[in-house]
């Protein structure tokens, strides 16, 4: 403990004391200021007791701000659906839909023949042909799009020929698979393939054609070999570029999946909304129109992320 005694107005503080208290006519005013520090600290106190309830409540307000608005969305289309189906006798309402999304999707990998299967079956069938006509895609559009974007010749060569091809429905596509694969299921892929490839060429060949010129000049001067030229300046500036092209890429071939497996039968999602028809359960198409959406929603979010984790913002 401190000590301190009053001589002669002055105030005398022992060695263990930290800071001597003002005297004011030889009284000491510690007293006096030890209600004030005790107020400010009350004051911070209440402050800090009040931050968390105001950082809650503005968490809570992003929240709202960002569900609410879909919810409320979601909430229309029902109430649109359920006020059409009361006017039709035809078409199913949401609790009906309900009550069969939840039978069909007990059981989704059930199978009774080649043409009688879950509908989880048909889904993978449907990601089988888009992911193979889809990787070939791939394989053929990105280096054709480097060597658009490179050369000037190949640029001008190959410009009016994908300018003509490119607008052409992809379905226009699949008789032609039909006539040279013979078979439905390679010919769905051919026509994955040919809707998904011009994103990609197009992309590329942008991305490598905005590839600053100093760039190049700087390589020149380094004597680098075309393929370092490729792998060191050119890909990792065209990369956002592809991504872009392969997402778009992506939603294209899901999206004509679905209409080319109506044409050509077998197993899919497309064959089996148009199986569900011919047997008249409109319920099932609704629930097949939902898992279409967000089947594509995953893969078009999936590649969206990958596009993000490589942009050279968050690099």
């Amino acid at each position: 403990m401190s000590t301190a005694t009053l001589t002669s107005g002055l105030v005398t503080v022992g060695p263990d004391t930290e800071a001597a208290p003002e005297t004011r006519d030889g009284v000491t005013v510690a007293k006096q200021e030890a209600p004030m520090a005790a107020a400010t600290v009350s004051r911070a106190a209440a402050a800090e007791a009040a931050e968390p309830s105001a950082s809650f409540g503005e968490r809570c307000s992003a929240f709202l701000r960002v569900v609410l608005p879909p919810l409320l969305g979601f909430a229309f289309i029902i109430g649109l659906w359920a006020m059409v189906a009361m006017k039709s006798t035809d078409f199913p309402g949401p609790a009906k839909t309900l009550d069969a999304a939840i039978t069909l999707f007990s059981d989704p990998f059930y199978q009774n023949g080649p043409n009688d299967q879950g509908i989880g079956w048909n889904i993978l069938s449907s990601l089988k042909r888009v992911a193979v006509g889809f990787g070939v895609a791939a394989l053929v559009g990105i280096p054709m799009g480097f060597i658009i974007g490179r050369f000037a010749f190949m640029n001008s060569m190959l410009e009016p020929i994908i300018s003509i091809l490119r607008p052409v429905s992809p379905l226009a596509w699949l008789p032609i698979g039909l006539m040279v694969f013979k078979a439905a299921d390679p010919a769905s892929t051919w026509t994955i393939f040919i809707c998904s490839i011009w994103p990609m060429i197009l992309n590329t060949a942008q991305g490598v054609q905005r590839v600053p010129q100093d760039y190049l000049n700087v390589a020149r001067v380094l004597n680098l070999s075309e393929f370092k030229i490729i792998t060191k300046i050119l890909f990792p500036s065209v990369l956002p570029y592809m991504l872009t092209g392969i997402r778009l890429s992506i939603g294209t071939a899901w999206l004509v999946i679905v209409a080319a497996e109506m044409l050509t039968g077998g197993v899919g999602i497309g064959f089996w909304v148009w199986d569900e028809w011919n047997n008249l359960k409109v319920e099932h198409i609704i629930i097949a129109i939902f898992v279409i959406g967000i089947v594509g929603l995953v893969l078009e979010q999936f590649l969206l992320l990958i596009a993000r984790r490589f942009s050279y913002g968050n690099n």
